[in-house]
């Protein structure tokens, strides 16, 4: 499959999140303006929406994207210019420099979602070792009170990026969905079974009925 298919499956899918608002940059599918919607409640970034550019090559999913944020955040592991130093948008195998193993880095099973994923754990869950912000690093370890007011300072800024009439998702809808969505095939499931059973059986009781309507045609025709 080609990275332009396999993209395009890929935007179908996301387009259907509530945690994300992905569009493509001028109808090119190897573009993509992603929003980061945070919606974890416990999270400092809860109810920031975080605009971020992803650009695909033409290899994907053998080489990973690259991802930027528009807006650049104070944190440990974003670069002042936006990108990110986390393990999965690193090209696949061993780097003995920076001692990450092949199974942390890209590997081509990955997909958007995951990278997506990755970002929005890294926010909350930054790696301080190796800081691609020194400062941000330093000021998380030893006055993490500060650094909170910074994370305020970004969230509120991400929120001039909200597109008109766009409606935030809030946690309790994005559960509500989900848990519809399970009730719904949940439901699906007990009908199957409750009512019939499979297509196929459908299918062996008309067998039935027509094999009955049969023998009982010949039954008559003997006695006439």
């Amino acid at each position: 499959m080609s990275a332009e298919r396999l993209l395009m499956n890929e935007y179908k899918a996301l387009s259907k999140e509530l945690w994300t608002n992905v569009e493509l940059i001028d109808d090119n599918v190897l573009e993509w303006s992603v929003a980061l919607i945070v919606l974890n409640p416990d999270s400092l970034y809860y109810g920031g929406y975080f605009k971020a550019k992803m650009t695909f090559s033409k290899n994907y999913p053998y080489t990973p994207p690259d991802f930027r944020f528009i807006r650049p955040l104070y944190h440990p592991n974003i670069y002042p210019d936006g990108r990110l130093c986390i393990s999965i948008l690193h090209a696949s195998g061993d780097d003995e420099m920076s001692g990450e193993l092949a199974s942390e880095r890209w590997t081509p099973v990955q997909r958007v979602e995951s990278v997506l994923i990755s970002v929005l754990s890294l926010l909350d869950d930054a790696e301080v070792s190796s800081p691609a912000n020194v400062d941000a690093g330093v000021m998380l370890r030893n006055d993490p009170a500060k650094y909170k007011e910074m994370v305020k300072k970004d969230l509120e800024a991400s929120k001039q990026d909200i597109p008109t009439g766009f409606v935030m998702p809030t946690h309790e809808a994005a559960f509500k969905t989900h848990k519809e969505e399970d009730d719904y095939m949940t439901w699906e499931d007990s009908d199957a079974e409750s009512f019939g059973g499979s297509d196929s059986d459908a299918d062996d009781d008309d067998e039935d009925m027509d094999s009955d309507s049969d023998a009982t045609g010949d039954e008559e025709e003997e006695e006439t």
